[in-house]
């Protein structure tokens, strides 16, 4: 294995671990445990900062900063700081050794440009008070640079280990309009989280009781405006974080759906029906997860499991676009 293709291996198994840490102290509410950025009150670990930790903490001993909270957030931005920092090596071998490298240097100075501005998300998710825009958007480009660098490795791979695939065209149509409804999910489900929609219902398959509570889908699908407001600034009413809530679990159906039928079609495709199995077993996760999330009151480990299982449920989907378009 070349250090080209170390790099990539090492950086496709820290992305996974970002994305699924990064939803830990989302959910752990850790996200501003040091409301600066990149250091934690100016310095470079909690350690350091205890004397400013502490006096937080004797104004505001309910506050979003504590000790535990501010170790929970640098951890995180150390490993992605290191998430870089490999990105960074695979732009700079991609380039240098160009025309050694599958479909040559693009792809590596993409995700270059896509780390790059994560870790401006990164700190305006802390300066900018955790608004959901752009925690949601930090979400998905996580989950971007995860998947690019899963299909960067799936290219090397097949280039050095004489990998071959079983010709499956008329799975491409429908295999890319399934990781298409997937990441619109994994939007929607970013925005519940963002929201803090995720208990708008507490009862399934109803919710409040009813199929169609009463909704606000204008003030909950405006984009621009500060966590737990309206866009003027009034407090945001339960009937917008519902009509997020409901929204979600709608298209949760649409999805589950869909790839359910995409399965039953790569199970009947020849070479196809172990990748129809994984993409099968990992929806039914999700969808398990997602109702134990309301049933229980999203506990902390199984709203983590949920967002690690999205994560993986994409992973498996940009294996199966990968597969249906190479030979």
């Amino acid at each position: 294995m070349t250090i080209y293709r170390k790099f990539i291996l090492a950086a496709l198994i820290l992305a996974f671990g970002v994305v699924s840490l990064g939803a830990y102290v989302r959910l752990s509410d850790a996200g501003l445990g040091c409301p600066d950025w990149p250091g934690c009150y100016g310095k470079l670990t909690p350690h350091l900062a205890a004397e400013a930790i502490n006096a937080e903490l004797a104004v505001r001993p309910d506050g979003p900063v504590s000790h535990a909270k501010a170790w929970k957030e640098m951890v995180h931005r150390y490993l992605a700081g290191t998430l870089g920092v490999l990105v960074l090596g695979i732009a700079i071998l991609g380039w240098r050794g160009r025309r050694e490298t599958s479909g040559g240097p693009g792809l590596p100075l993409i995700l270059l440009g896509l780390i790059v501005f994560q870790a401006l998300l990164g700190m305006w998710t802390v300066t900018q008070l955790l608004k959901p825009l752009i925690v949601s958007a930090h979400l998905l480009g996580g989950l971007a640079t995860l998947s690019l660098l899963l299909w960067l490795w799936l290219r090397e791979r097949a280039q050095y280990g004489h990998v071959y695939y079983a010709r499956a065209d008329h799975l491409r149509g429908i295999a890319a309009i399934g990781l298409a409804l997937l990441v619109t999910q994994i939007a929607l489900g970013g925005w519940v989280s963002t929201n803090y929609a995720a208990l708008a219902c507490t009862d399934f398959p109803l919710c409040q009781g009813v199929w169609m509570p009463p909704m606000d889908f204008e003030h909950g699908f405006t984009l621009h405006r500060e966590l737990g407001e309206t866009a003027s600034g009034e407090l945001l009413p339960m009937t917008a974080l519902t009509a997020i809530h409901w929204m979600h679990r709608v298209m949760a159906l649409i999805v589950f759906l869909y790839l359910g039928w995409l399965v039953l079609r790569l199970l009947r495709t020849p070479g196809y029906a172990s990748t129809g199995l994984i993409v099968g077993g990992l929806l039914l996760l999700q969808v398990s997860l997602g109702i134990s999330n309301v049933l229980f009151s999203l506990p902390l480990a199984v709203a983590v499991a949920h967002n690690t299982g999205a994560s993986l449920l994409l992973a498996s989907l940009v294996v199966l676009n990968y597969r249906v378009r190479r030979r």
